[in-house]
């Protein structure tokens, strides 16, 4: 316990308490061999217990001692003394950035910008030695009274999250990033993502998102964009508002890769505010997740249904004219046809050549037969009808499955207008001679696809478009594939063929080469969830070093069905992330006794079984744990007034205070009264015990005496005396 005068570590003396936190109390102290002023921040008692956290907390506070920098708040020394486990800190005179904001409501953007290059030093540096932050927020930072801006606390976040101490101990949700409100993996680009929040709080005086609980608040920051600072406050320049856009990516890889990337982009804001230079990866051009589309679903399913038409016209031909070739077989015979063609045609898996090549052979084994010619002629017609009918039909229920053929629109002008949209053409832009960049933006916003494919030459610079497979005015459907050909300049690199790889592996291929690598997913059941399905360029091509390649990841094969996951036994944080993340919901929080007291705090029970598989978007109810539940009693009478044997001297009439407080200090009644009995009536009562306390004044009568040698008579007048009367009382348990 730490006490005002005390000295600890033979050096310390702790002079008074001046702020308290989460995790830890911060007291001002004096250091008497270097004769100067220190904060000493000491950690509660629920840290201190855990040795797991302690080991940790030492390490990383012995890892930030060894930082110094003018925007850190530098770590002098690290200690324990009699259980109590403490940090050594630079004294900041001045207050908390959070506190700075709250009083001026909000900051101008020159002293936000200047504030938030500072911060970005700090935090630099400390990345530079491979220490990351993980709770930056207006509570950490502080200002002195010089106007220098320091980062404090490093250590204690890693610590703790490394220890799975629980959230609500690690200050607030409102700045953490995505990846740690889905308790995944974080680096220097969540402080990064931190900062960006805290930017937002100085340039509007508020946060980004929140929300009635702590839960709330994450899913937002897992699944909502951030808003428009200048939505709040419209004179925030436009760079500035893209740098707060670009630090707080939903993913890492969109953000700023390193905190001088950040710090030149402020630096320029403050320089030239209103031009547009931070570069922000489009996520619909270049790292969003591209899904197969409408039109693609109908191109699909129209050659998936040809081609079993097709097989099955074959093998119904193929039927008849074995049936037509051949005279009425004997019972025997026909049971071992039967057989015969069952197991030719057991396998489905032919390719259409060889369902062909086997037709042939079978017209050339059949000339020397005999058979009807014209009944060939009607079942080959009568084979093919029947095909295109079953064609028809599937492709209309697929049409009708995906939005293609409602039932409104038939003969309507809803139809008209969808069939209107699917054959709306664009015509083709001059592209040849112009900037392949420049080409994809206008290309994709025309709603094309632009497909890259380089050749080396030393006529052209690189990322000149060189040739385009749809000339210039031709009138192309939307979506359409467009295949330019780019120089690669005269020393372009050959692109590492990854095809099939792993993603990290292919990633690091390419990056190692100087290539910049963009992603899309989609589903594919023949390549495994997380292997690259194709490339563009293709691999072997040549390419100029940093132009960019794009990987089709596959997400394995499409499934509309979801696993429940066992989320018993962890936060309710985390369950909601976690059932998020795989497309299910929450509808329900509820809070009940449990009794298995390890689970108290955490989900105790979900409403779908583990293991099930139920619908994307499915909900689910959640209970969580308040512990097992403690009994309760009640109690309910009549309070007499002091016996005769508590108090001779109690005479009725009396004003006589009672109290009764139960054993675990709950008062259940105070009341001054001159009547008895008094009735009384309980229930929850916590402990099992109590007592009433009956305070009231006696006097005395008064006395009268005489002198034996004077005779004299003389009365001593009677005195006020207070009483107290303490009665034990039991409780009845309650059923």
């Amino acid at each position: 316990m730490i006490k005002i005068g005390m000295i600890i570590g033979e050096r310390y003396e702790i002079l008074e308490k001046i702020g308290t936190g989460g995790m830890s109390d911060v007291y001002k102290a004096k250091c008497h061999k270097l004769n100067r002023f220190v904060a000493i921040k000491v950690l509660k008692q629920e840290f201190s217990e855990n040795a797991n956290f302690v080991t940790k907390f030492r390490v990383e506070a012995q890892a930030a001692a060894g930082l110094m920098h003018p925007n850190i708040v530098n770590v002098y020394d690290v200690g324990e003394e009699n259980g109590i486990y403490y940090i050594v800190m630079e004294l900041v005179e001045g207050i908390t950035l959070k506190k700075y904001i709250e009083k001026k409501a909000r900051l101008s953007v020159k002293e936000a910008i200047s504030i938030a290059i500072q911060i970005s030093m700090g935090i630099e540096a400390a990345h530079n030695n491979h220490i990351i932050h993980r709770d930056i927020k207006p509570q950490n930072i502080i200002i002195s009274k010089e106007g220098k801006v320091k980062v404090t606390d490093f250590g204690i976040a890693k610590a703790a999250t490394s220890n799975t101490i629980t959230s609500n101990v690690m200050g607030s949700v409102h700045y953490t990033s995505p990846e740690q409100a889905r308790g995944g993996y974080s680096d220097e680009k969540s402080d990064i993502y931190s900062l960006g929040i805290t930017l937002f709080e100085m340039l509007t005086g508020r946060v980004p998102f929140n929300g009635e609980t702590t839960v709330a608040i994450a899913i937002k920051h897992i699944q909502e964009p951030i808003p428009s600072p200048r939505d709040y406050i419209q004179e925030i320049p436009v760079s500035v508002e893209q740098i707060v856009f670009k630090c707080c990516q939903k993913s890492p890889d969109r953000r700023y890769q390193t905190m001088a990337e950040l710090i030149a982009d402020l630096k320029q804001s403050l320089i030239n505010p209103d031009e547009d230079f931070v570069k922000i990866v489009d996520p619909d051009e270049e790292a969003s997740t591209r899904m197969i589309t409408d039109r693609d679903m109908v191109q699909i399913k129209r050659q998936s249904d040809r081609r079993d038409s097709m097989d099955e016209a074959l093998r119904l031909k193929k039927d008849v004219q074995r049936r037509a070739r051949r005279p009425e077989p004997e019972p025997e015979e026909e049971e071992y046809d039967e057989e015969a063609y069952e197991e030719e045609y057991e396998d489905e898996a032919y390719e259409e050549e060889e369902i062909e090549e086997e037709y042939e052979d079978d017209e050339d084994a059949g000339d020397d037969e005999d058979y009807d010619p014209k009944m060939e002629r009607i079942t080959t017609i009568l084979a093919v009808a029947a095909a295109l009918v079953i064609g028809c039909i599937v492709l209309f229920l697929v049409g009708k499955t995906i939005g293609i053929f409602p039932f409104e629109g038939l003969g309507g002008e809803e139809e008209d207008t969808k069939v209107e949209e699917e054959t709306e053409k664009v015509e083709m832009p001059k592209v040849v001679g112009r900037q392949l960049e420049e080409v994809r933006q206008e290309l994709l916003g025309m709603g094309l696809n632009p497909e890259v494919a380089y050749q080396e030459t030393d006529e052209y610079e690189a990322g000149l478009v060189l040739r385009c497979n749809i000339d210039i005015g031709v009138m192309v459907d939307g979506q359409t594939d467009i295949l330019l050909t780019v120089s690669a300049g005269a020393s372009g690199i050959e692109v590492p063929d990854v095809v099939g790889t792993s993603t990290a592996e292919g990633v690091s291929n390419l990056e190692q080469k100087g290539f910049v690598v963009n992603r899309t997913e989609s589903y594919d059941s023949q390549v495994p969830k997380g292997n690259i399905i194709s490339q563009s360029p293709e691999g072997g091509s040549k390419a100029p070093s940093g132009s960019t390649v794009t990987l089709r990841i596959s997400q394995g094969p499409e499934e509309n069905k979801v696993r429940v996951p066992n989320v018993i036994g962890v936060s309710e944080m985390d369950a909601v992330a976690t059932l998020t993340e795989l497309g299910l919901s929450v509808a329900s929080v509820t809070e009940v006794n449990n009794d298995d007291a390890s689970l108290a705090g955490l989900v105790c029970y979900q409403s779908y079984s583990v293991g099930t598989y139920v619908d994307s978007g499915t909900t689910i109810d959640l209970r969580v744990s308040l512990g097992p539940k403690q009994t309760t009693y009640s109690f309910s009478g009549s309070i007499e007034p002091p016996s005769a044997a508590e108090d001779p001297d109690y005479k009725d009439g009396l004003n006589v205070v009672v109290s009764i407080v139960t054993a675990d200090g709950v008062s259940l009644l105070n009341t001054n009264t001159a009547s008895f009995p008094i009735s009384v009536n309980y229930t929850g009562i916590q402990s099992a015990s109590g007592t009433v306390t009956f305070t009231y004044t006696v006097k005395t009568d008064a006395v009268t005496d005489t002198n034996p040698d004077t005779g004299e008579v003389f009365t001593t007048e009677g005195t006020e005396v207070e009483k107290t009367v303490v009665r034990e009382l039991q409780f009845t348990p309650e059923s």
